[in-house]
């Protein structure tokens, strides 16, 4: 059966960002962009679309919407739980974050029933509140074919499978295999208007089904060149793919104009990956026009690509949080984990940075901490090497991931089978530090950053 783009038989679907479980979360511009284009692309091509955000911090009951920053960043709704067998001697609280379930089963009992539902996900170790959404959501739609995307399904897909509860677990991106499910599903056939290896083809992710716009997410291209050891980048995109800087200062417009967003974080893994033909067009563009923003970089930026012009340019177009993918310190060392910096790199870097205008304040480098093999004493050093370069040392605790090449490492560090259960790759204990979780030896590594 053949049926029409937009006619009242066009299938209906429901989207749903999950809830998250883990000791804690916030709201660090962390917007679901894959799930959010699928319900562009879908609602381009005449589908019904509804959508369901598990995190909203702006739901009618939310009690934590009030404390959102300038920025747009905040608190998620909070709510303690048990904690999983496995975690159950941490010392720290288990918590679901996200609106209440209640809440929840409210709000589908107004949704209409759908054809399909497309569940998303994030952090692998984050498994156990999308299985907890999508058991509510087979509550309340039984019989309705339910698929499972995003960053837990590609990189753990098996396990996916046996324990999430949905129907179908996808792989890799979904631009193309959504059109597959409804022809599968429902029997609906359409041809989608985009060419997926050309981005700026792509409609721009349907971020007005948000309840309230805080901020907006960017994405300038997908992909990193980059293979560092610690990262699952080219596992999630397996090739640098970039828009147009036109493109991407028109829906900078779009959002500003139409929504009166504000604040703009990229999520892009290789933004500044050859500058002058990218990331410098769209940063001319910016400081060029008459709009008042604000910049974020959550994703952190390659530090040797940060030459004095970038650094100008960054400063004129309103960048205010800038963060460096530095990860360690130890420089002779760093061919174990990547080939992205050199010491000489990072410090040219810092200096091109205060020279434009940026305060330490505003300029922070990630440094992983937790890595197989790494003593207190080198976190230590690297954050010790950063506030001396006078900016601020950011802590990333380092969490394995399948199939990267420091997982294998990971899995013999480990005093846990984070092999058989990736909630055992939880960042915040510290899985593959041998002596498990310490509160002094975290509380101690923070101190630092603050002194």
């Amino acid at each position: 059966m053949n049926k029409v783009p937009g006619s009242s038989d066009a299938p209906g679907v429901l989207l749903v960002n999950p809830w998250i479980h883990d000791f804690a979360a916030f709201d660090y511009w962390a917007k679901p962009v894959g799930l959010l284009l699928l319900a562009a692309l879908l609602r381009s091509c005449g589908a019904r679309v509804a959508y369901i955000d598990c995190l909203d911090r702006f739901h009618p009951r939310s009690t934590v919407a009030g404390r959102t920053k300038p920025d747009g960043r905040g608190p998620y709704q909070k709510t303690a739980i048990a904690k999983p067998p496995a975690l159950a001697k941490v010392p720290r609280t288990w918590s679901r974050y996200g609106i209440r379930p209640q809440w929840l089963r409210r709000d589908l009992a107004r949704t209409p029933k759908p054809d399909l539902i497309l569940v998303t996900s994030m952090m692998t170790y984050w498994y156990p509140g999308v299985r907890e959404t999508i058991a509510e959501l087979k509550r309340a739609f039984p019989d309705v074919p339910l698929a499972l995307g995003g960053v837990y399904a590609t990189l753990c897909p098996d396990h996916a499978r046996k324990v999430s509860g949905a129907d179908l677990v996808l792989s890799g991106p979904g631009e193309t295999a959504v059109f597959g499910l409804l022809k599968e599903y429902t029997g609906w056939r359409v041809k989608p208007d985009f060419d997926p290896d050309r981005l700026d083809t792509y409609p721009w992710p349907a971020l007005d089904l948000q309840r309230r716009l805080a901020y907006v997410p960017l994405l300038t291209g997908r992909g990193c060149p980059f293979r560092c050891a610690y990262c699952a980048s080219f596992l999630l995109e397996e090739n640098l793919r970039r828009r147009s800087p036109e493109a991407v200062m028109e829906e900078i417009r779009h959002w500003h104009g139409n929504f009166g967003v504000r604040n703009f974080a990229f999520y892009d893994d290789a933004l500044l990956v050859d500058a002058q033909r990218h990331a410098l067009p769209l940063l001319e563009k910016i400081a060029a026009s008459p709009l008042e923003l604000a910049f974020h970089t959550p994703n952190a930026l390659h530090v040797r690509g940060i030459d004095r012009q970038v650094a100008r340019m960054l400063r004129r177009a309103g960048f205010q949080t800038i963060r460096l993918g530095l990860e360690t310190t130890a420089f002779e060392q760093r061919s174990q984990l990547d080939a992205k910096v050199t010491e000489m790199q990072f410090r040219q870097a810092v200096a091109n940075l205060k020279d434009a205008g940026f305060r330490a304040s505003q300029v922070g480098a990630y440094l992983l901490a937790g890595l197989p093999g790494q003593s207190f004493r080198a976190v230590a050093r690297s954050i010790e090497v950063v506030k001396s370069a006078g900016i601020t040392p950011v802590l990333a605790h380092y969490s394995p991931i399948p199939g990267t090449r420091l997982w294998p490492q990971a899995v013999a560090a480990s005093p846990y089978d984070i092999a058989a259960d990736p909630l055992l790759t939880n960042n915040a204990i510290f899985p593959c530090r041998r002596q498990g979780f310490s509160w002094q030896d975290l509380s101690r590594l923070k101190n630092l950053c603050r002194a």
